[in-house]
């Protein structure tokens, strides 16, 4: 064994030795290493038997290549407090329209485009034939172990429910032997216009997506508008996360004095960024009334613009939007948290100087506020 060490030693390039103590891990040096190392079989094999879980078809190659092959870890992902609202509300669904529930729940919980797409095309045209031939006894059977049944329909969240809530049933038929089919039911028979909707609804539906409600508020004139309150779920972090980052916050301070370089300051601005999953935005009025909406903090600015004039009476009066310090909100394609504007934020709202001027000289009147009627009607006192 010491002779056979020693040629494995010995076939080893300088250059590949000088690679293995440089730490770059050539693919020869590394195997050596291993032989001299475990004392067992060929370099080959030390190698294999170090990585028994990877197989050579899950490993990644690196860039410039020459270099051992290493299988990347890929973290799970945890839902997101909004996913799991939508999932919730889909379910809840199903006491209404179990199919609908159950398209639902196939197009949004299956993340894999071309998985659902390839699914719900095969699961279509099983109805399309059940449709087209109500007579042939064999469309109306689905082998549940089939294998295109397994590799594109039985895989998918939700395909299962969507077959039970249009009429199959699950049975065990003796066709050769014991095996377990779903089987449509007689009366659906009498019901095929419905199978061919289930078909279009199936194939035209898009993932179901989570729309914020903005919680709209219009407030009386204020000194406390600059004032706010957020419940814990504004922040992308724990109760016991954010008690550590307000414990925080005067290490903050101290670290605003010291010399850093542009770069170390946006680093820590993005990463605070990152903490806050909403925004809560005020407008102020120049006659003082304060238009309040929730908005998600990667949201663009475009959206808070929309949110003022639906807001409006005169929709079409031109206006702009003053940030913190008076800065003009310009580019509306930027997210609130590009522009600082989260987790909280009152902004200012200045009618264009020119138009109103063409207004008062054109001598039209102009509505005691701004707002709509039905929105002051619900005005409210800041506390």
């Amino acid at each position: 064994p010491k002779k056979a060490l020693e040629r494995d030693k010995a076939e080893v390039r300088p250059e590949q030795r000088q690679a293995g103590r440089a730490g770059e891990g050539s693919e020869a040096a590394l195997t050596s290493r291993g032989c001299r190392r475990r004392r067992w079989g060929t370099c080959s094999e030390a190698a294999s038997r170090r990585r028994p879980r990877c197989h050579r078809s899950e490993r990644k190659p690196k860039a410039g290549g020459g270099q051992r092959e290493r299988r990347e870890r890929v973290p799970t992902r945890c839902p997101s407090a909004r996913e799991k609202h939508v999932r919730e509300a889909i379910l809840a669904y199903f006491a209404v329209d179990p199919v609908a529930a159950s398209i639902m729940e196939i197009h949004t919980f299956n993340k894999d485009r071309e998985r659902v797409r390839a699914g719900v095309e095969t699961m279509a045209r099983y109805l399309d034939n059940i449709y087209v031939h109500p007579e042939e006894e064999k469309y109306r059977k689905i082998k549940l172990q089939n294998k295109v049944f397994q590799e594109r329909i039985s895989c998918l969240e939700g395909t299962h429910k969507f077959f039970q809530a249009v009429g199959f049933e699950t049975k065990v038929l003796a066709v050769p032997e014991q095996e377990e089919y779903y089987v449509l039911k007689e009366e659906m028979l009498t019901r095929l216009e419905d199978l061919k909707d289930y078909k279009e609804q199936l194939l035209s539906s898009e993932p179901v997506r989570a729309q914020l409600d903005r919680q709209l508020s219009v407030f009386k004139p204020s000194p406390a508008a600059a004032h706010f309150e957020l419940p814990n779920d504004f922040y992308n972090l724990t109760a016991e996360e954010i008690k550590r980052e307000q414990r925080l916050r005067s290490e903050a301070v101290e670290k605003a004095s010291m010399l850093r370089t542009k770069a170390m300051r946006e680093r820590d601005e993005q990463r605070e960024l990152r903490k806050y999953n909403y925004t809560l935005l005020r407008v102020r009025f120049p006659d003082g009334y304060i238009l309040q909406g929730t908005f998600y903090a990667r949201e663009s600015i475009s959206m808070l613009y929309s949110f003022v004039r639906e807001a409006l009476v005169n929709d079409w009066l031109p206006f702009e939007l003053l940030g913190p310090g008076g800065v003009k909100l310009t580019d509306e394609n930027l997210a609130f948290s590009e522009c600082g504007l989260v987790p909280s934020s009152l902004l200012t709202l200045v009618w264009d100087a020119s138009v109103m001027a063409d207004i008062q000289a054109a001598g039209e009147e102009q509505p005691e506020s701004p707002l709509k009627p039905q929105l002051l009607s619900q005005v409210q006192t800041l506390s």
